[in-house]
């Protein structure tokens, strides 16, 4: 533990008036070894600072330190190897890849992967901050009353970015460390579901494309119109995001015939519709069993089998929250 130079010239100070080490280095709270070590220094140069090191010399100066980091700032997804070569072209000043990634460090900057998220231009930021502070002082018990629907692809070889696996230097390409592919991701199934805060509805599978008409037919009548029964129509809300099946002409008309009430729901919002955890929760699951699915019939029944919903319905206070915080952009959930 290094003294600082009032430090140092406190302690000569106190052995000069006669104090013995052991005191001197219980009242300035440091290490005795310490306070020994700085005491032989003052004696050899009589200076109260340190020796200039042996260490290398710092080849940026602040200045070239400030460009690094603000070029970074500037542009987040710039590699080490292309602010290297800027520095170069600008100041004039040769560094290593290396030496740029440690200048970054100091200043906590680290490359880390990018979050995923929708493109939000500024008619979608100001729709999600107006829904957002409209719905921001929303009970529980109002959220309670809406059906959060979706739909949902999943495949049997899908990648979920998360897995990861260990080896050694010029063991990548390995067979038991390369992750096989398959083409189209093995085959895949489009699911339907909703969930509310106490219930949710039993799961479409989508053999074909969804046209409103099929959705009418096979999901709002079989489904939610039941559902909306259970609950009651005068304090029911039905959310479906803006696809083109959920938004024709026919599909509102008959929400209106059925008095089911519609909540309006920004373009581009998955993080606001807590049943995306739910779906991620159901792949991983599907992907973490003992026996997988092999097969798209497998598949089926699997998801049947795994859906079990959580109450993620509480989270929409929060979820209004960070939208307004983010100023309608995109957020962690």
């Amino acid at each position: 533990m290094p003294l600082s130079p009032s430090q140092i010239a406190q302690a000569v100070s106190l052995v000069e008036q006669g104090m013995t080490h052991r005191e001197v280095a219980t009242i300035l709270n440091v290490p005795r070894s310490s306070m020994q070590y700085a005491l032989k220094r003052y004696q050899q140069t009589g200076l109260c600072t340190r020796r200039p090191g042996s260490g290398g010399v710092r080849c940026t100066s602040a200045r070239d330190d400030r460009f690094i980091v603000l070029e970074t700032l500037r542009n987040r997804f710039l590699t080490a190897v292309e602010i290297q070569q800027r520095l170069q072209i600008s100041r004039n000043v040769n560094v290593s890849e290396r030496t740029v990634r440690r200048r970054m460090e100091e200043v906590n900057l680290r490359a880390r992967r990018p979050a995923r998220g929708p493109q939000l231009l500024p008619q979608h930021r100001a729709a999600r901050l107006q829904f957002a502070r409209e719905h921001a002082n929303w009970s529980h018990e109002q959220w309670a009353r809406v059906l959060f629907t979706d739909e949902c692809r999943i495949a049997l070889n899908a990648p979920d970015g998360r897995q990861r696996v260990w080896r050694r230097k010029g063991e990548r390409y390995l067979a038991i460390t390369t992750t096989p592919t398959v083409s189209f991701d093995g085959g895949s199934i489009m699911i339907w579901g909703g969930v509310s805060s106490d219930a949710r509805t039993e799961l479409v599978i989508v053999n074909n494309a969804l046209t409103a008409t099929r959705y009418i037919e096979d999901i709002l009548q079989e489904h939610v119109v039941p559902f909306g029964g259970f609950i009651g129509y005068d304090q029911f809300i039905l959310m479906h995001d803006n696809a083109r099946p959920h938004v024709a002409h026919i599909v509102n008309e008959y929400l209106q015939e059925v008095g089911i009430q519609k909540l309006q729901w920004p373009a581009r919002s998955p993080d606001l519709n807590p049943i995306e955890h739910i779906w991620d929760k159901l792949k991983r699951t599907i992907k973490t069993a003992s026996n997988p699915p092999q097969t798209l019939s497998q598949l089926r029944d699997a998801d049947e089998d795994e859906l079990d919903i959580k109450n993620v319905i509480q989270s929409m206070p929060d979820r209004m929250q960070a939208v307004i915080r983010a100023r309608g952009g995109n957020t962690r959930y």
